[in-house]
């Protein structure tokens, strides 16, 4: 029999990652038992990083007080309400930049000229525009969400297979139809992509505007316990937003099983 003559073996697995749960808590789990050990051994002075037994006993010791969720409220407060400002705008100008001519050339000049300018410079400049209070916050996590969402939004718009387009434009599909049935579907995985991104940016900005005016907040808590070298409690509240960080990953992952089960 000829090597010709036998089953064709499968070649188009390929290219398909899978996330494996149990290799992504065996990392996390390892790089913790490392420190610990490291600690313990001596090699890593306890005096400049605590061990991870010392930042959870401290972690503990916050969540019994109160003392983590009266910041940690404040701080998702600030983070979702900036995030959602900043991302609603961002993709509706998206959209208006993929979409209509009209609005490409300018929208996308208004992107290149102030994207590039580091948000948290501009922190001083939303304080004298809206005061100390939350508003000066507020607008720099919507500031900081904004642009890269637009980016984001119009690269997912511009590759949207304009076949798919003219087909629906054959079928007599009106204007609004293929965007709501073609456009958006074909886009929203570039516009989830661009949540990963938008998010980290705004903890960064939220961390760095509390910590240059707040009275509450994991900013605000991590520069005061620096401030009386309390590394415990300052590293504590690192963890917290490392948490955070991966509780918001983990739900936009949901969110991407969830809307963008045609691609399975």
């Amino acid at each position: 029999m000829s090597r010709l003559d036998g089953p064709v073996a499968f070649r188009g697995g390929g290219f398909a990652p899978r996330d494996r749960a149990w290799a992504a808590v065996a990392t996390l789990v390892g790089v913790v038992v490392l420190w610990q050990a490291g600690a313990s051994a001596g090699v890593i002075p306890t005096l400049f990083l605590p061990a991870p037994i010392s930042i959870a006993r401290a972690l503990w010791s916050l969540t019994v007080s109160g003392e983590l969720w009266k910041n940690l409220s404040v701080s998702l407060m600030r983070l979702a309400v900036g995030w959602i400002v900043g991302t609603v705008f961002g993709i509706g100008l998206g959209l208006a930049v993929g979409l209509w001519s009209a609005m490409r050339s300018p929208g996308m000049a208004i992107v290149s000229a102030l994207f590039p300018i580091p948000k948290i410079a501009l922190v001083p400049l939303f304080i004298i525009w809206f005061g100390i209070g939350e508003g000066s916050k507020l607008a720099t996590l919507a500031f900081g969400v904004f642009f890269p969402t637009v980016i984001a939004t119009a690269g997912g718009v511009d590759n949207v297979p304009r076949g798919l387009i003219r087909m629906g434009q054959s079928f007599g599909l009106s204007h609004a139809a293929i965007i709501r049935k073609i456009v958006l579907p074909a886009a929203l995985p570039a516009i989830l992509s661009g949540f990963r991104v938008t998010v980290s940016i705004a903890i960064v900005l939220l961390v760095a505007a509390e910590m240059i005016g707040a009275e509450r907040g994991i900013g605000a808590f991590v520069l005061s316990a620096g401030n009386l070298y309390d590394t415990d409690n300052l590293l504590a509240g690192i963890v917290v937003l490392s948490v955070l960080g991966l509780v918001v990953s983990w739900t936009i992952g949901r969110l991407e099983r969830i809307f963008l089960k045609w691609r399975a």
